[in-house]
């Protein structure tokens, strides 16, 4: 009696740089598709989290891409690995996610025949706000390298928010009919609950990497603007600093904040629901070229008023007078004043952190996040020949 032949489960292969990101930002997305029937593969820097991703049944690969690499012949190298490892898998779709792997993922994926490629976008990165001679001429090869990587045939490119959608289509880098738009990557309404506020001085903490970008220099100018005018709250920065990204704030100047009373600085956090807990209002100044900022949809889940900036990702989750408030990119002034009114009216923020669990759960739930992005799998898988 022949038995019978179990037919193979689809290849679903995650490109990403660092192993934390994959673990902070994909990992429901992978649990799901392996949940559905996917085998999945991870192929990132292995770093700290590798032993998890091993554990949670996922083959792990080993990569020589670098996120800040310059050097010409580490590239190329980098990128021969990844035609070796997409064509040694033989992956059925791959899910590159940032600038790099989208850009260095897509040239292997076409050397190496994969039937499909979804290309992730979390913002446009610190590139596309950079000045100077070099840097325009670094985002003209960026743009061309962008519209040779979604040539692909059968590809989806998933933007964070209609505003990156807009500059693309308009530079004509992707065509309108291969472009998704998914609003960040989800948060479980389970784990970020609705909290009442602690009572206590208020606690305002910008929660981030710290990067210049993210507007970290304006979060302590603001501070200190409001120390100055006899304003009762403390300040907080949570987040470590992020040596591979050219904006990085120095651990050195972290630390003299700290130590001089500027703003606390706490370092990396695990525990992120009982930081927003604890917090009264979450702060991101960022002019970065975010998606959606996952901590921003984490705060309003948590039921915390926010203040940020009126710029693409930003201005997806917060509605200005809904369940935060808006300011202009590196105003310091126009930041102290929003935070002001926030420290000031407990019961602003109360009504808006309600307005923005009710946003979060509505709209960012890591379940409608998951079911999109699984919709484009299925509708990719449904195209390849």
């Amino acid at each position: 009696m022949v038995g019978t032949v179990k037919p193979k489960k689809p290849k679903v292969l995650f490109l990403i740089t660092e192993d934390w990101y994959f673990w902070s930002h994909r990992l429901p997305l992978a649990r799901a598709a392996r949940d559905a029937g996917f085998q999945v593969i991870v192929a990132t820097r292995i770093n700290k989290h590798g032993s998890l991703i091993q554990k949670e049944g996922f083959k792990l690969l080993p990569i020589k891409l670098l996120r800040r690499s310059k050097n010409l012949f580490k590239e190329c190298a980098a990128l021969i690995d990844l035609i070796r490892i997409y064509r040694e898998e033989r992956p059925d779709l791959v899910h590159h996610v940032a600038i790099k792997p989208v850009l260095y993922g897509s040239v292997a994926a076409k050397f190496a025949k994969v039937p499909a490629v979804v290309n992730a976008l979390a913002g446009l990165g610190h590139i596309f706000i950079a000045k100077g001679w070099r840097d325009n001429i670094l985002k003209k090869c960026i743009c061309f390298a962008y519209k040779t990587a979604f040539s692909l045939k059968n590809l989806s490119v998933i933007f964070q928010n209609p505003d990156d959608i807009a500059i693309f289509l308009g530079r004509g880098l992707v065509s309108e009919e291969k472009t998704v738009l998914i609003k960040g990557s989800g948060v479980d309404p389970s784990t970020f609950k609705l909290c009442l506020e602690a009572n206590g001085i208020p606690l305002v903490i910008l929660p981030s990497r710290m990067l210049w970008a993210k507007g970290v220099k304006e979060f302590v100018d603001a501070a200190q603007i409001l120390r100055h005018s006899g304003i009762k709250a403390r300040f907080a920065l949570v987040g470590k600093s992020d040596q591979a990204n050219p904006s990085a704030v120095s651990t050195a100047q972290l630390q003299a904040w700290d130590t001089k009373g500027s703003v606390e600085w706490w370092g990396h956090r695990a525990d992120m629901p009982s930081v927003f807990a604890r917090s009264h209002i979450v702060c991101l100044p960022s002019f970065y070229g975010e998606g959606v900022p996952k901590v921003l949809i984490e705060a309003a889940a948590c039921g915390r008023a926010i203040v940020t900036t009126d710029t693409p990702g930003c201005r997806e989750i917060v509605r200005h007078g809904e369940n935060g408030l808006l300011v202009p990119v590196r105003d310091s002034n126009a930041l102290a004043e929003a935070l002001r009114i926030l420290i000031e009216n407990p019961t602003m923020r109360a009504e808006m952190g309600a307005r923005g669990r009710e946003i979060a759960v509505a709209e960012f739930s890591e379940e409608k996040v998951i079911e999109q992005t699984l919709s484009v799998y299925r509708d990719l898988l449904s195209q390849k020949v």
